[in-house]
């Protein structure tokens, strides 16, 4: 069996073993069957969001899958020019954030909940099938999964602040 699935295993990341192996193919890089695994839906906390998915749209089903405190969080208001602005409650907190694509939200809702122990970290795996494909991971396992080679999401380095 492959390592891939050894790893997400013990990391307990992975929906269905069996359905797993099935899927990939022999000889395939690690990190291209993440991808794959993120867009058949068989990894815990795995998001594949349509490309032309736009930030405010994306907000809910991504913060629910975060967990914790980042289900609390609001959208307040929402501006489209010239680029599009988020009002964000999180508690007492209200925040403005420019996010001209979906990177810019990952990025937004890593750094506002980057200190709370109780919500995912959102790793960018990449893009797969015209999708990106987002993975929320418990802050504890990042730094296991940052040693791994299969792991190299597009904000690695902003997640190993992440990582406790």
């Amino acid at each position: 069996m492959p390592p891939l699935l050894d790893v997400l295993t013990r990391e307990h990341l992975l929906k269905d073993r069996a359905a797993a192996s099935e899927l990939l193919p022999r000889g395939e890089p690690p990190h291209v069957s993440l991808l794959r695994l993120c867009d058949a839906g068989l990894l815990q906390g795995g998001l594949s969001v349509s490309l032309g998915v736009r930030p405010d749209e994306l907000m809910g089903p991504l913060t629910l899958a975060m967990g914790g405190a980042a289900r609390n969080l609001k959208v307040v208001d929402v501006r489209e020019r010239p680029v599009l602005e988020l009002h964000v409650q999180a508690g007492d907190v209200t925040e403005r954030w420019e996010v001209e694509n979906l990177s810019a939200l990952v990025h937004n809702l890593n750094d506002l909940y980057r200190d709370a122990p109780d919500v995912r970290a959102v790793a960018e795996l990449g893009e797969w099938e015209d999708a990106l494909q987002l993975w929320c991971v418990d802050k504890r396992a990042l730094p296991r999964l940052l040693r791994q080679p299969f792991f190299s999401p597009w904000n690695a380095r902003a997640l190993q602040g992440s990582a406790s």
